[in-house]
Order: structure tokens, then C-alpha cells, then sequence
């Protein structure tokens, strides 16, 4: 699975440490102003900030620490300026130095627990986007997931890839909504799928299952279930290559690139989405598209082709495709994650999920 990229990390590392002893420096700057101006200017009196903002970023300890240095400065200025009113000055850093630490420790607190909450979602991201094999038989596959905000680990966008008696088979796909619901039902639909594609010889009843496993997630949590649907991409390459089976519930159609000609591979006949078949009836239809070796097929979610620049633009998936040169598949998804970067500045839309596929001489 390819990582997001932080190209600038040194020069952000060097400047939060900069930022991290910002409390030292205010401490500098105002004992040096106290001691070179007027007693009237009473620049000694801001000795309580220093302890204020260490408890932003510092623990407890030397939250303390910093609190004790300002104190031990002031009564060492009132013996230069004895007029300073220390001795009010001393009680505030003292109160301040005290509450700092307090607001230190409760922010600890709430950094740890966000620590555990996010290896849960690491955990769960293991359950739903569990690394997938760089080749099974004679297909190369990698996979793509970018989160759009900047702290999630993972959202309604999955994909999985198993060996099978009838070949190797493929699932992408995206639940409708986000947060913990959307992240259960891709879930339930990624477990369901890997337990039938080596179960079911005709995708069409794999596609059955998912979508009872989705109706069955809904009516355990209902809230929302009837706004909470998936769209999803079943493909099934057999062994003995030439083709690929193809069933679309409703998601983006894959790219295929063959000999550097581009086509893209629409469904004569849509299959209903998962959770809507029981609406507008489970009326499947799977489609057979060549597929020969050192063809390079991209499967993706909407968040791909509707990435955005700033001025609106979408990302020219297609247009992009199509230009790319024949390359193996971790080449090809590193060149779609910072090409997708590199449109929208960074600033994704929706979560991204895509997998390459290539297939290779027997």
C-alpha cells in the first residue's frame, strides 16, 4: 500500500522545535527588557506568560521548571529595582505556574487518549484495508488510500483482492456517508466478499451476498441506514487470462490501458447498488472485456476523478490515463498519488482509494 508523502518534514520538524522553545525565549526577552528599561515600565510583571504558554506544549515537569526559573528572575530583579512590587509579582507567577501545570496534565491526558483512539482506528483500518499481496498467480496488484482529512486513518472507501478457485477476484468500493457507520458497513461488505468470492463460482451471487451482508449491517444500525448505500466494482480474472469479468453495482468504470490505447470499460447493463436491490430489484449483469498480459487496468473510487483544483477544475483521470506509459503498478498509483496531490495542493475532497492491476505472462 502506498504512503502518503511529507516531502517537507525537516523543515517543519526544525521550525515546531523552534516553536517548542518559544516559552524559553519569552523568558529571555522579557528578563532582558526588565533589566534594561525604566523600573516604571514594569516589563518584570509579564513573567507569568513564559509558565502560561509552556503548558501549552511542555509537560508538567518542566512547565514547573520554568515557572520556578521566572520566580528565582523576579526576586533577582527586585534586588536591582526594589520598587518592582515583587512580592505581587512572585504570587502571580506562582498561581499561574500552578494552573499551567494543571492545564499540562489535563492535555496529556487528552493527547494519550487520542493516541488510543487512533491505534484503534489502525486497528480497524487492518480490518477493512488489510495489505494486499503485491502479486497473486500471474497478476500484479497495489493499492492506494488517501484520507481527505489530514488526521483520519480510514472512511467509506475499500477495496480487497483474493485468490480464489475461479480466479483471482477484485472488490473497490465506497459506502455513502462518513464516520464510524460508514466505516462498519465497508466493513461488513469487505468481510462478506471474503468469505464468498472463494464460496460463490458466479460473481453474481457474491454480488447477492454483499448486498444481504449491507442490508443486514443497516437493520443492526439503523440510524441513517436508509441514506447509507455502496457502490462497488466486482472483477474476476481467471487463470488462464485473455479476459476479465466485470460487475458494476453502480462505481466509476475501470481504465484499462492496452498498448498504450486507452478504453474505458462500461457496463452494458448497471447492476443496482448495495442496499438497493431489494428497491429496484437484483437484476445483475456481469460484463466480459479483454484482458491480456502487460495490460494495466485501474480500478478507483469517485474521490479520484472528482479531486478538485482550486479554481473548480476536476482531475483529468481519463486525459491522465491515457498518457501514462506502460509501467508496473506501484509506478503507476505513485505517479496518480502525487499527480492528485500536485492538482489539489494538498487539499483533498473525499477520501481516494484505487488499485492497479497488471497481468503478466503465465
Amino acid at each position: 500500500m502506498i504512503e502518503s508523502e511529507r516531502p517537507r518534514l525537516p523543515r517543519r520538524y526544525g521550525r515546531w522545535r523552534l516553536v517548542r522553545l518559544s516559552p524559553v525565549l519569552l523568558t529571555v526577552v522579557i528578563a532582558s527588557l526588565a533589566y534594561a528599561t525604566p523600573p516604571e515600565m514594569a516589563f518584570s510583571r509579564l513573567l507569568p506568560a513564559a509558565p502560561a504558554l509552556a503548558a501549552a506544549m511542555w509537560p508538567v515537569l518542566p512547565t514547573v521548571l520554568l515557572g520556578t526559573v521566572c520566580l528565582i528572575l523576579m526576586i533577582g530583579l527586585s534586588f536591582i529595582f526594589p520598587d518592582l512590587g515583587t512580592w505581587w509579582t512572585c504570587a502571580g507567577i506562582v498561581a499561574v505556574t500552578v494552573a499551567a501545570a494543571y492545564g499540562s496534565h489535563l492535555r496529556l491526558q487528552r493527547e494519550r487518549t487520542l493516541f488510543q483512539v487512533r491505534l484503534v482506528a489502525d486497528a480497524a483500518q487492518q480490518v477493512v484495508l488489510s495489505p494486499l499481496p503485491r502479486r497473486l498467480g500471474n497478476v500484479e496488484i497495489e493499492s492506494l488510500y488517501l484520507a481527505a482529512a489530514a488526521e483520519a486513518r480510514i472512511g467509506g472507501d475499500f477495496y480487497e483482492a483474493v485468490e480464489t478457485p475461479f480466479g483471482v477476484r477484485l472488490l473497490i468500493g465506497d459506502v455513502r456517508g462518513k464516520g464510524l457507520p460508514a466505516v462498519g458497513a465497508a466493513a461488513a461488505i469487505v468481510n462478506a466478499f471474503r468469505e464468498a468470492a472463494y464460496a460463490e463460482a458466479n460473481m453474481v451471487e457474491v454480488a447477492r451476498r454483499l448486498d444481504a451482508s449491507s442490508n443486514r449491517y443497516n437493520a443492526a444500525f439503523p440510524e441513517g441506514s436508509m441514506e447509507r448505500f455502496a457502490t462497488a466494482l466486482l472483477a474476476e480474472i481467471p487463470y488462464e487470462g485473455g479476459r476479465i469479468d466485470i460487475l458494476n453495482c453502480g462505481h466509476p468504470p475501470p481504465l484499462l490501458l492496452h498498448r498504450r490505447e486507452l478504453r474505458v470499460l462500461e457496463s452494458g447493463t448497471p447492476s443496482p447498488l448495495l442496499s438497493l436491490a431489494e428497491l429496484i430489484g437484483d437484476h445483475y449483469s456481469v460484463d466480459t472485456f479483454d484482458f491480456t498480459p502487460g495490460d494495466l487496468l485501474l480500478l478507483y473510487t469517485d474521490g479520484v476523478a472528482e479531486t478538485r483544483a482550486r479554481n473548480g477544475e476536476f482531475f483529468p483521470l481519463a486525459a491522465w490515463m491515457d498518457g501514462q506509459p506502460p509501467t508496473p503498478p506501484r509506478e503507476l498509483l505513485t505517479a496518480l498519488h502525487r499527480d492528485l496531490l500536485n492538482h489539489s495542493r494538498g487539499r483533498l475532497d473525499d477520501d481516494i482509494a484505487a488499485l492497479a492491476v497488471r497481468l503478466s505472462e503465465p
